[in-house]
């Protein structure tokens, strides 16, 4: 068997093929929150927050991982990956939908990236 038969036969298939679809169906389903922009909000635009995007294919990631260990496995991607990415999305003070509401939708780019000063020579 050659080296690439090897690895791909390895590496285990992820259950969803890509973060929009672990959102849409799964992740959106089974979060249940009162979305009231004072407890928590969300952007049904999700992907157009660069954080959003890289926490939540982050959470994805980790998602595909932890789901083939049977014992730990989805409790320690609810408490150390699911939980922690969340309450920073959803926080509607500081997180990153907080200009957007579920029912008012997106508000493109409402804040500035964070300020870089250039590299020093």
């Amino acid at each position: 068997m050659s080296a690439a038969a090897e690895a791909s036969q390895g590496e285990a298939e992820f259950l969803f093929p890509d973060v929009y679809a672990f959102v849409s169906d799964y992740l959106a389903q089974v979060l249940r929150r009162r979305l009231n922009g004072s407890v928590a909000t969300w952007c049904p635009r999700w992907w157009e927050h660069p954080e959003a995007g890289a926490r939540l294919s982050a959470v994805w990631l980790a998602f595909e991982h932890l789901r083939h260990d049977t014992a730990l496995g989805m409790s320690t991607w609810w408490l150390h990956h699911a939980d922690p990415h969340l309450r920073v999305l959803m926080d509607p003070d500081v997180g990153p939908f907080a200009a957007c509401s579920p029912k008012d939708g997106h508000t493109a780019y409402p804040f500035d990236p964070l300020p870089v000063d250039p590299r020093p020579s």
